[in-house]
């Protein structure tokens, strides 16, 4: 065991009569990456903020180096060398500055870069972009970069601070593999020099990659860490849950007629035409690398883009909407990737968030039935295991997971002809995912379901059929029995030849 960055010990936390952690003690060893896992509600979010100075604990101690460490802000924890970068991508960055603020921020709010000029402050951001391979003109506002750059944005601004302890928080979520595989040489370099980093994730994929050791929370406490050559996933999985993972064995219901009918749909002018049949009562898992065209497959579904050729037929109609609103008239309804850019409403309660798009439907001679929203609501909260205490309670109250829980919601809501879920496990724990994949089979009578997944363990766990896509284009299509992974996963990576280009 290498000598511990971070020690904890007896720590402990309650908001009120919750008691949140119970009792942690925990080593985080300098030069290795320590992957948490935990449930929504495990404490892992309540331990990262007390560790980065949001909150203090009510008791235990908590050792930097062997010295005391008790931060009574972000900003005391951050001169200390303890650096975190946030799930929540506008917790790492201010949108409305260019980038070469966003990286100097902390010196500039420091007053230690009061006498810099811009050149100065250009030419240190640029060094610290550099640094981790952030290719990007440095003088533009960060509103204008996609969710990927921020993230790396955010990223290379917490490297500024040479942090003794790193912790990143589901860090990948918004990343391409490349920007992935670019984060992991950069943690690999951090850890070579003696680094510890505390790093927060369900993807095994990510897990497997970079984690020296695997710990897991339950209920408020240590449940299980686990170290060694081969990492046990599973065993921590098992820890995490408090039971064992159960064997997938999805029945796959015989498909109805076509919902929505693709014929030579060309996503642009370049990419190879491909049909596709989307049937009813069938969940269709379309999973592919970062650019490989399923986010713009999504976006032409949703009338957000216009295909570059081919045809669309929505049960048996011609169907080519100009618009989402266009779309939504369809019964064509979707969850968009980036929650908290492009879904969730922030100042408006769970209510609110999930009826809004349907306040037709909700009232009456201009006036809102309070009582059908209310009801309405409350189904999907339970449905879902949204976690809440009511459900007039602001969506900013509620964890990622259960603001994720509630983005599917109101899109799950109300009946639909055709439901694309973008991403819809992004940033939830593993029993989060399971609850949403549940609720979506067991509703998927009566419409057809399009996921787009980037990770195949969620494809496997959810669809009756799986499609991957590269290239802007359809390589192969899969039914998901007795499944050959290693063929899936040589066709994502884009070591398959393109096959079976008419799907369904």
């Amino acid at each position: 065991m290498r000598e511990a960055a971070v020690k904890i010990q007896g720590l402990t936390k309650a908001f009120g009569a919750n008691n949140v952690l119970r009792g942690i003690d925990l080593d985080l060893p300098k030069g290795q990456v320590t992957a948490l896992m935990g449930a929504n509600g495990a404490g892992k979010s309540t331990l990262v903020k007390v560790l980065c100075g949001v909150h203090p604990a009510n008791s235990g101690d908590v050792r930097l180096y062997g010295e005391p460490f008790k931060p009574g802000s972000p900003s005391e924890a951050i001169k200390a060398g303890v650096v975190t970068v946030h799930q929540s991508i506008n917790d790492g960055v201010v949108p409305d500055l260019d980038v070469a603020s966003n990286l100097m921020l902390d010196e500039l709010a420091g007053g230690d870069g009061f006498f810099m000029n811009k050149r100065a402050i250009r030419a240190k951001a640029r060094k610290l972009a550099e640094a981790i391979g952030l290719d990007v003109d440095v003088q533009r506002e960060v509103s204008e970069l996609g969710l990927a750059d921020r993230q790396l944005v955010a990223i290379a601004r917490a490297m500024a601070h040479e942090p003794k302890l790193l912790i990143l928080d589901e860090p990948t979520s918004s990343l391409s593999a490349k920007e992935a595989a670019r984060l992991f040489e950069l943690i690999d370099r951090l850890r070579a020099q003696g680094v510890a980093i505390l790093y927060i994730s369900h993807r095994s994929s990510d897990i497997k990659r970079i984690a020296d050791r695997i710990v897991s929370m339950r209920d408020g406490k240590i449940s299980g860490v686990f170290e060694g050559e081969t990492l046990d996933y599973e065993g921590a999985v098992k820890a995490m849950l408090g039971r064992a993972m159960s064997e997938i064995n999805l029945d796959i219901p015989t498909a109805g007629e076509a919902i929505l009918r693709l014929e030579g749909l060309a996503l642009r002018a370049d990419s190879k035409p491909f049909s596709l049949d989307l049937r009813d009562g069938e969940v269709v898992a379309i999973t592919g690398l970062v650019g490989s065209g399923k986010s713009e497959l999504a976006d032409v579904l949703y009338g957000q883009a216009r295909p570059a050729g081919g045809t669309m037929r929505l049960k048996g109609a011609p169907y080519a909407p100009r618009n989402q609103a266009v779309a939504i008239r369809a019964g064509v309804f979707r969850t968009p990737k980036d929650r908290a850019s492009n879904a969730v409403i922030q100042g408006f309660d769970i209510t609110k968030n999930i009826t809004l798009p349907f306040m037709g439907r909700h009232s009456s001679a201009g006036f809102i039935n309070r009582r059908s929203e209310r009801d309405t609501t409350q189904r999907m909260v339970e449905e879902l295991g949204i976690i809440c205490q009511h459900q007039s309670d602001d969506i900013g109250s509620l964890s990622g997971g259960n603001q994720q829980k509630v983005m599917v919601g109101r899109w799950m809501a109300e009946a639909s002809n055709l439901l694309v879920l973008d991403e819809p496990f992004q940033g939830v724990d593993i029993q989060a995912r399971r609850d949403i994949g549940a609720k979506i089979r067991e509703t998927a009578k009566g419409r057809a379901t399009v996921v787009m997944v980037a990770e195949m363990d969620e494809a496997v766990e959810i669809a009756d059929r799986i499609i991957v896509m590269g290239d802007h284009t359809i390589k192969g299509e899969h039914r998901n029995e007795n499944i050959d992974l290693d063929k899936v996963l040589a066709q994502v990576a884009g070591a398959g030849e393109s096959e079976q280009i008419h799907a369904g």
